[in-house]
């Protein structure tokens, strides 16, 4: 314990080198941004389906696209992700032990490109193979669309069994890279940044100052070209939605991670408490006509397959139920409640369950 807490000093005390504290922060700190906006698009999709409901049914590719061009942004202007620059750290190339290049000099293209695509293809890519999974063990679980063939079938279960292997793998690769880099036997907390072939250095006074006088410049020069003012005219528009995405950040990272705790699981309960309210009124801007076309007689009767309910499941976007099988394929090809039209997910189902079951 004792060697443990002089390598964390000593890693701290260090010229350039970040410390752990600051290196697993800035990589927190997009990780808090994305649920919180998240939330922010659920609320907005349920508030007004028709209006927004496209923004969250396409809210990872939406996300992705703007942190593309927020990250490219960064790495192009200041050598560095938008969360490393808020920390104010930067990556150089690895092996470079001598002097370094000021952050206004860019990264080498090989790794520039390496850098962005690692940044933000990854969890991209990896939020969705969460998804895909949970899916998966959502049919299988349920028998709700099963494979055509038996191979298939057996494809399917052996991936589902493998994957808590493969995340664990994956997972365990950080911890060991982070041990390895608190130890100093590492020049990287991340396996990403190795892969990059960059490492995270602090920003000097000199990168300040030289950051400072590039942003002054670009005000400030005129070109000659009707070519290259169209190229500037671009490059400043790119570069000003990037600017207007960051500052935005910047000033609203704080409330963004106060969302994301006032809405995590810990939290629940308190939320619960807060906020218990009697059951609303049946919304009053629905079609009742349409809706009540919609609605068996009979209770028992499911109203999409007008057969008696198998499964019982509550949507509790409307609170309606049907059969289970008959909810989940709907709710997965609209993303929405067949009877009100709200926007809803897998995770709306409820199962019903009686006392005589």
């Amino acid at each position: 314990m004792a060697e443990l807490g002089a390598h964390l000093t000593a890693a701290s005390a260090g010229d350039d080198r970040p410390s752990i504290f600051e290196a697993v922060a800035q990589d927190s700190l997009m990780a808090a941004v994305k649920p919180a906006l998240q939330h922010l698009v659920k609320v907005l999709a349920e508030s007004n389906p028709g209006r927004y409901g496209f923004l969250w049914h396409w809210f990872d590719e939406i996300y992705v696209l703007l942190d593309l061009l927020l990250q490219q942004h960064y790495l192009a202007r200041c050598s560095a992700s938008f969360s490393e620059n808020f920390y104010s750290l930067k990556r150089i190339p690895m092996g470079d032990h001598g002097q370094q290049p000021l952050a206004t000099a860019g990264l080498p293209k090989r790794q520039h490109w390496k850098s962005l695509l690692l940044l933000v293809l990854v969890p991209y890519l990896k939020g969705k193979l969460e998804k895909l999974v949970s899916s998966l063990r959502e049919e299988d679980e349920y028998s709700i669309h099963p494979p055509s063939s038996s191979w298939k079938k057996r494809f399917y279960r052996a991936f589902l069994a493998a994957y808590p292997f493969v995340n664990m793998t994956w997972e365990g690769w950080f911890l060991i890279q982070q041990l390895c880099y608190i130890l100093g036997k590492a020049q990287h907390h991340s396996p990403m940044l190795r892969l990059a072939g960059v490492r995270l250095v602090r920003l000097t006074a000199e990168d300040i100052q030289a950051l400072e006088e590039k942003l002054a410049g670009a005000t400030s020069s005129r070109t000659q070209s009707i070519k290259a003012q169209v190229q500037s005219t671009v490059r400043k528009a790119l570069g000003g939605i990037a600017f207007s995405l960051s500052t935005g950040l910047s000033v609203s990272v704080f409330f963004l991670q106060f969302l994301d705790w006032w809405y995590s699981s810990e939290n629940q309960e308190t939320i619960k408490s807060l906020t218990a309210l009697p059951t609303p009124p049946p919304p009053v801007h629905l079609d009742h006509g349409a809706g009540s076309a919609l609605l068996p007689k009979l209770k028992t009767v499911c109203p999409l397959c007008r057969k008696i309910r198998v499964n019982a499941t509550a949507l509790s976007t409307s609170g309606f139920v049907f059969c289970y099988r008959c909810a989940y394929g709907y709710v997965k090809t609209h993303q929405r409640c067949p009877i009100t039209g709200y926007a809803t997910e897998l995770q709306h189902l409820v199962k019903l369950y009686s006392p005589e079951s």
